[in-house]
């Protein structure tokens, strides 16, 4: 192969990967959506505020409070060393309500309250159906994993 045709081939090649790379990591970074606490979400700036982000904590008991006759809801977010307040538009989670985890995504805004328009329900990790539950509850642990198994 001619050392021109050479070179012409790894300048196409480089010109193709820039490219991809571009596109790539352009995208990449609009559609980021940073993970915070209520902690941080407080010691936010006035640039920070219409950001979307994600925060987590426990939804503080006696704090939701329904809208009558609309989708609306307001309720507080805690991490245990700052409370935030929330409001939400739409139909939440069914395993949804005080006292347990939620992440909410939206955004922190300079009327200092987190806008949400989605929410996402915590449960514990070994969260199984009632009956399952009842079952269990009656078996053994050992006894309770071979009826699990597939024969």
């Amino acid at each position: 192969m001619k050392s021109g045709r050479k070179t012409a081939i790894i300048i196409s090649a480089l010109i193709v990967l820039a490219g991809v790379g571009y596109l790539g990591f352009g995208s990449f970074g609009k559609n980021l959506i940073y993970f915070v606490t209520p902690s941080e979400v407080v010691a936010f700036t006035p640039e920070h505020y219409g950001k979307k982000v994600r925060v987590a904590g426990m939804v503080v008991k006696d704090s939701l409070k329904v809208v009558p006759n609309t989708l609306r809801l307001t309720f507080d977010l805690s991490d245990g060393a700052q409370t935030i307040p929330v409001a939400f538009e739409g139909v939440p989670p069914d395993l949804f309500k005080e006292g347990q985890g939620a992440v909410v995504e939206g955004f922190w805004d300079a009327d200092r309250t987190f806008h949400s328009h989605m929410i996402m329900a915590k449960h514990s990790e070994d969260y199984m159906p009632v009956e399952m539950k009842n079952a269990g509850a009656e078996l053994p642990k050992k006894d309770f994993f071979k009826t699990l198994k597939v024969e």
